[in-house]
């Protein structure tokens, strides 16, 4: 697939496409989707319909069924409109367009991720994009060094170069970065009331499609998955509701999400551990029942990065972020000790466990 240029705002999103010989004679809206693979193709043809879809240097409006030739180059333009819009109970979540900035040099940037928030444009999140924010305010390309799932807020760090990009993506892939995550869990029959403890169950997914989102755990002497390790604390606890950390010496996909639920604390909001697959899969399509709202309790997972601790620049640094806006009302509801003091120990057990590590 060729892409000849790209151009992304917080607005408009703009790109050129190569047709190959290998597409010679393919019908425009067969390989538009090749592009917008998550895309619909009823959706695909309402753009070209609209005149989102250009064919450089040809006459005339083209329909979904015009077909193409060997060098032809496909403009494709697109502003923001509702693709980022979220809803919960049937009314707009309003998503944070300001996000605070823990550190900033020459080099990097690390950020409190506002949930919702793509790292990197993907599917039809194009806009609401913490990469793509930054390469408006810059003027160039901005790397995302790792990743946070769209739901998961929290400490993420962007990139302004190449080099930086990789050399600290070498980090995380190596698990050589420290990490510190804050949750919000719903108790059941399987948590043991332990206030420390581990999961290391191997994870993967073991099915093609699009369960592949949903990831299952193996047994630990199992050839199956991926090795993960998660240690837990836990902070407060009143009734069913639990505040925790959770510190991954692994970066699997889901991987506290998953070993959190295997140890009966599955995260509230979290529509595919705390519901299932087919629970998700109704959010998704806007056909959640309001009983399923009501056992989510909360409109995303509540899962916050809370900080991370790496080398940079010769020196151990740790970055340590506040508790996202949306928790607050969600603790004040369910626990009677004062936000701030929740905060306050939070923050102090991250730093705890990263000045030990």
């Amino acid at each position: 697939m060729a892409i000849l240029n790209k151009k992304f705002t917080t607005q408009v999103y703009e790109v050129t496409y190569y047709v190959e010989e290998t597409h010679q004679g393919m019908r425009l809206d067969q390989f538009m989707q090749i592009y917008l693979e998550t895309w619909s193709r009823q959706e695909v043809k309402k753009r070209i319909k609209a005149g989102d879809v250009q064919i450089i240097d040809r006459p005339g409006k083209p329909r979904p069924s015009t077909t193409l030739h060997y060098k032809e180059k496909i403009f494709f333009r697109i502003t923001r409109t509702t693709q980022e819009d979220e809803y919960w109970r049937g009314e707009l979540i309003e998503l944070d367009e300001k996000p605070e900035i823990i550190f900033e040099d020459k080099e990097l940037i690390v950020m409190n991720k506002p949930p919702y928030m793509a790292c990197h444009p993907t599917g039809r999140h194009l806009f609401y994009c913490a990469t793509v924010m930054f390469e408006e305010k810059y003027e160039k390309t901005i790397h995302s060094i790792h990743r946070l799932d769209r739901e998961t807020s929290g400490v993420m760090m962007l990139g302004k170069d190449p080099q930086i990009a990789n050399l600290m993506g070498e980090e995380f892939i190596h698990d050589r970065v420290k990490k510190c995550y804050f949750f919000i869990a719903k108790a059941n029959e399987d948590y043991n009331g332990a206030q420390e403890f581990f999961s290391d169950e191997r994870l993967g997914a073991s099915e093609e499609g699009l369960k592949r989102v949903y990831i299952d755990s193996f047994p630990v002497n199992s050839h199956e998955g991926k090795h993960a390790y998660t240690d837990f604390k836990i902070l407060f606890k009143e009734g069913d509701y639990v505040l925790g950390l959770a510190f991954p010496q692994t970066g699997r996909q889901h991987q506290i999400r998953v070993h959190a639920m295997l140890r009966g604390l599955p995260l509230l909001g979290d529509k595919l551990y705390l519901g299932s697959f087919e629970m998700f899969q109704r959010f998704k399509d806007n056909l959640a029942t309001p009983e399923e709202f009501d056992q989510m309790e909360h409109n995303r997972h509540c899962l916050h990065a809370i900080g991370l601790k790496l080398h940079y620049k010769g020196e151990d640094r740790m970055y340590i972020s506040s508790l996202p806006k949306d928790f607050i009302p969600l603790i004040k509801e369910r626990f009677s000790t004062p936000v701030d003091e929740i905060e306050k120990t939070v923050k102090d057990k991250a730093r705890d466990y990263f000045s030990g590590n």
